[in-house]
């Protein structure tokens, strides 16, 4: 018999009411996550990749309770998430953590390392002494890299990566059942990346730990996702296991991502781009759809979805999108415009 998913989102919105520009003027509404649907079983890593503005970290705040989901639900082991108040937040806490994208803002400047990662212990796991809080603590620092003689400095004392993994390990002392990722690896080098991709990887075999993993870099989700969720706009426009989406792509937003990894081979983006099918993803009038660099220099293209792709030669070509007549023109500069 096929599992319960750990958690299940049905129709999710995700509102802003933004300020008029005149105060006459209605209020405007901001749909910035428009109906997602996804399941994320239990020891399964989803995937969240997109441009920046798509929605990503929108989402993940509100599945923690920290944006007002609009409308649709979100049930958690079969407990409905929209509209709970702080007191029931309270108590799925220790099931449900984040790591956040900036963690020189997410840090306490005033306390050390180890007693910022024993603080979530001091509410979520009361039962334990402090002597054990300060092992965990110490403990769960040991394993993201963070060695003894650092435990005892203060956040601004760290590297921008270092402080990452003590929120990482912030996230993971408490050993929940789902960890949200926004963005968690970003601001570590190759080497440590790996790392603490290979922890996380580790933790969710041993402990069957679920993950919401959202990145920028395709690289890093194809490694550790079982699946990938593809988001544009507030939409998901594509959803797949992770090979499958890699290796066949479906969507031509998708397709766009894939072709803009640098390195990408040549011939392969000329079938993700140029394989005929023209954008559809009802492009604002207001001018292009996409913010990904096209990887073709042929100028008799017309199915360009990118604005500008510098040339070996230092000529430029940029993919207009014409509002109106949902068609796309290219222009190419002369090679010596090397400026542009």
């Amino acid at each position: 018999m096929r599992p319960e998913p750990l958690l299940a989102v049905r129709q999710l919105k995700v509102q802003h009411r933004l300020r008029p520009m005149r105060p006459w003027a209605p209020a405007v509404v901001l749909r910035a996550v428009d109906e997602i649907n996804f399941n994320l079983m239990p020891g399964e890593t989803l995937g969240l990749v997109g441009e920046s503005g798509s929605g990503k970290s929108t989402l993940a705040r509100a599945l923690v309770g920290l944006n007002p989901i609009a409308a649709g639900s979100a049930r958690f082991q079969g407990r409905e998430l929209a509209g709970l108040d702080a007191n029931a937040w309270r108590t799925l806490r220790r099931d449900i953590q984040m790591v956040f994208q900036d963690p020189q803002t997410s840090l306490d400047p005033r306390m050390r390392i180890v007693e910022i990662v024993a603080e979530p212990l001091d509410y979520l796991a009361p039962e334990l002494g402090r002597d054990a809080r300060r092992h965990r603590a110490a403990e769960t620092l040991e394993r993201v890299g963070i060695d003894a003689p650092l435990h005892a400095r203060y956040p601004h004392e760290l590297s921008g990566g270092q402080c990452q993994r003590v929120g990482i390990a912030r996230a993971l002392v408490v050993r929940p059942r789902l960890l949200i990722c926004d963005e968690a690896v970003s601001a570590l080098d190759v080497s440590v990346q790996a790392q603490v991709i290979d922890l996380l990887m580790a933790l969710q075999r041993d402990s069957g730990l679920s993950m919401l993993f959202i990145t920028h870099d395709l690289a890093v989700a194809r490694q550790i996702s079982d699946r990938v969720m593809v988001m544009y706009f507030g939409r998901v426009m594509e959803q797949a296991r992770a090979d499958v989406l890699f290796e066949q792509p479906r969507h031509p937003y998708t397709k766009a991502l894939l072709a803009s990894v640098p390195g990408t081979d040549h011939a392969l983006r000329r079938q993700l781009l140029l394989a005929g099918e023209s954008p559809d993803l009802s492009v604002p009038a207001s001018g292009c759809a996409f913010v990904t660099r096209c990887p073709m220099a042929d100028e008799q293209c017309t199915r360009r979805i990118p604005p500008v792709q510098r040339l070996d030669d230092g000529a430029a070509v940029a993919c207009h999108y014409v509002a109106g007549a949902q068609n796309w023109s290219v222009s190419r500069s002369a090679p010596e415009q090397r400026g542009l």
